[in-house]
C-alpha cells in the first residue's frame, strides 16, 4: 500500500515537472530533443517574466483531416489564453506560421520578416527578379528580407540532418521572435541567441548567392559576350 502510494506520488511528482518543462515547447511531435526543449523553455520562461508575453512553439507532424493552420491555432490559442504570441510549425505540409493574440502583439515583432524566405539583401533581390510580378510585389520581397526560419528549411538534408535542421531553424525563427517582443518592451534577453545565429545565416547566404551571381556573369558573359566577339571577327 505504502509502494503504491509512494509510486503514485512519484509519477504524479514527475508528470508535473513535464508539464512545466514544457511549458513554452507547447508540443512537439518532430525534434524530440531535452537540449532543445531546455533551450526552448529557457527563451520563453525569461520573456514572459520580462514582457508578461507567452510564446509558445507548438511542432506537429501533420493537422487533422480538413483542418487549417489557422483553425489549429485557434485551438491552442483558447487553451493558452492571452497575451501570447503562438509559433506553429506543420512538418509534412512544411508550413510555418505565428499568431499574436491581441492582435495588438503584431507590433512587437516583424512577421514579415521573420518569415521571409531570404536572410540577405542580395537574396531578396534575386528572388524579386526571379519571382515578383509586380513592383510591389518585388518591393516586398526586398523589404522583408533577414528570414531566420524558411532560409535554413530550404537547405538540403539526410536522416537524422532533417530534424537538426528543424531544431536549429525554430530555434532561430523563436529567439528571434522572442528578441523582437522584449526589445518592443525596452528588455532584452540573455537566454536568446542574440544576432549571432543571423549573422552567421546571413554569411552562409552571402557566400551562397556570391557563387550563384558568379556563375550567372560567366553563363552570360560566356553565351553573349564571347560569341558577340567572335562574330565581330568574322
Amino acid at each position: 500500500m505504502l509502494l503504491s502510494r509512494g509510486l503514485a506520488a512519484l509519477t504524479l511528482s514527475f508528470l508535473f515537472t513535464l508539464s512545466l518543462h514544457a511549458e513554452y515547447l507547447y508540443k512537439d511531435d518532430v525534434v524530440n530533443n531535452p537540449k532543445f526543449a531546455e533551450q526552448i523553455n529557457s527563451i520563453g520562461a525569461e520573456l514572459k517574466a520580462k514582457t508578461g508575453v507567452s510564446l509558445y512553439l507548438v511542432m506537429v507532424r501533420d493537422l487533422d483531416e480538413n483542418q487549417s493552420v489557422a483553425d489549429f491555432e485557434k485551438k491552442v490559442s483558447a487553451e493558452v489564453g492571452e497575451p501570447s504570441v503562438i509559433m506553429t510549425f506543420i512538418e509534412l505540409q512544411q508550413q510555418i506560421d505565428i499568431l499574436a493574440r491581441p492582435v495588438s502583439l503584431y507590433e512587437h515583432f516583424n512577421k514579415a520578416q521573420i518569415l521571409s524566405p531570404n536572410a540577405t539583401f542580395i537574396g531578396s533581390v534575386v528572388s524579386a527578379v526571379m519571382f515578383a510580378r509586380s513592383y510591389d510585389e518585388a518591393k516586398e520581397l526586398i523589404v522583408n528580407r533577414g528570414g531566420t526560419i524558411l532560409p535554413i528549411l530550404a537547405e538540403s538534408t539526410k536522416g537524422g540532418e532533417t530534424v537538426q535542421k528543424y531544431s536549429v531553424a525554430m530555434y532561430n525563427g523563436y529567439s528571434d521572435t522572442a528578441d523582437q517582443i522584449a526589445a518592443a518592451q525596452g528588455v532584452t534577453l540573455s537566454s536568446s541567441a542574440g544576432n549571432g545565429s543571423k549573422n552567421f545565416i546571413d554569411i552562409i547566404r552571402l557566400i551562397f548567392y556570391g557563387i550563384i551571381l558568379y556563375g550567372l556573369s560567366r553563363y552570360v558573359y560566356g553565351r553573349f559576350f564571347r560569341r558577340r566577339k567572335k562574330d565581330d571577327n568574322v
